[in-house]
């Protein structure tokens, strides 16, 4: 697609000399080593990422990038597509979930939109960057176009750059956008060589025979395409959507950067699938969330080899899921942290 491959960059490296400091101080707190579980883990993993031995989640960005999708035509969502941009407006407005968890966790959230299919006013606060109207009907030609889809992994990349610039210690992605769960769906069908009825699962509400029609849809789209995906980034031209391509360049951005990313749910981690396709080396700045109520999720987290922190049946989006685990990893820093050693508590150890 260009020979300015930025997302093959080199990922910084962990800090393999912090992670080790961290596993000797989690050895030596308070508790039977390896009782605190999957926490004691992902505090030595932070703590590699953040290059420290006494990592904190102090800092977070979150980032919703929104837009419409072509595929809507063919009735594969319970939504009309205006609800796209009246969502835009009420995250300006603070009324929406991801809203009120930012508030909460007292982290920056930055509003992105990529293109609504409905005209839309220039909202206060929003980066308004127009890539179009929407993608195209992927069951009938590519989603986007060249430029397109480099602009909106662009657009996830400069997303990444002003989260390291404003000293976020790790970023959250989430999206917003009618029919996105059928072009994650088609995504991974296309990344993973499996069968749309396998994946396809009812998004915002569809009921069996939705659910049947959008697979339908999907694999029509499949073989429409199929013979030209020949890697990851062509496969997200052809079958993703603006926020997914813009996700999957903020992850990459991430590991090129050094800053942790906490995956949310399903189109989430289908971006992060993709961003891992083009840079492997990516996947080790990325950590999972929650397991999400879409079918497709079990899979691509399969792929993934990852461990999320939460099992909730969520299926919401915004980063919603991620910013729900987000208090997890502050705590597990926290014990971390504070806990006291067996020498500082005057507690015997077991024998060596």
């Amino acid at each position: 697609m260009t020979s300015l491959a930025w997302w093959l960059a080199e990922c910084q490296p962990q800090d393999h000399v912090a992670r080790t400091r961290a596993q000797a101080r989690q050895d030596q707190l308070t508790k039977p080593r390896g009782a605190l579980g999957q926490l004691e883990g992902l505090a030595i993993t932070l703590a590699s990422m953040q290059g420290s031995d006494r990592p904190e989640v102090a800092r977070p960005w979150f980032a919703v990038f929104a837009g419409d999708h072509g595929v809507v035509e063919e009735g594969v969502s319970a939504y009309p597509q205006a609800v796209t941009g009246e969502m835009l407006r009420n995250f300006v407005r603070g009324g929406a979930a991801i809203n009120v968890l930012a508030h909460s966790l007292g982290a920056t959230l930055e509003l992105v939109d990529l293109g609504t299919a409905v005209p839309l006013e220039r909202l206060p606060g929003v980066l308004h960057l127009g890539l179009g109207a929407g993608t195209a009907n992927f069951a009938r030609e590519p989603a986007m176009s060249d430029a397109q889809c480099l602009a909106a992994l662009e657009a996830g990349r400069a997303s990444a750059e002003r989260a390291v610039d404003s000293g976020a210690d790790i970023y959250l992605g989430g999206e917003m956008g009618i029919g996105n769960t059928t072009a994650a769906s088609a995504l991974a069908c296309a990344l993973l060589g499996t069968p749309a009825a396998q994946l396809v699962g009812p998004g915002t509400g569809l009921d069996d025979k939705g659910v049947q029609h959008k697979a339908e849809v999907i694999e029509r789209a499949l073989a429409l395409h199929r013979p030209h995906c020949h890697g990851p980034l062509e496969s997200l031209r052809r079958l993703g959507g603006f926020e997914v391509a813009a996700l999957a360049g903020a992850y990459l951005g991430c590991a090129q950067r050094g800053i942790p990313v906490l995956v949310d749910g399903f189109i989430c981690s289908v971006a992060a699938l993709c961003a891992v396709r083009m840079n492997p080396a990516c996947r080790d700045w990325l950590l999972f969330s929650h397991r999400s109520a879409e079918p497709g999720h079990q899979a691509v987290l399969a792929e993934l080899q990852a461990q999320t922190l939460l099992d909730l049946g969520l299926r919401l989006g915004e980063g919603s899921g991620a910013a729900i685990a987000l208090p997890l990893l502050r705590l597990a820093c926290d014990l971390h942290n504070g806990m006291a050693t067996f020498a500082e508590a005057a507690v015997s150890d077991r024998p060596a």
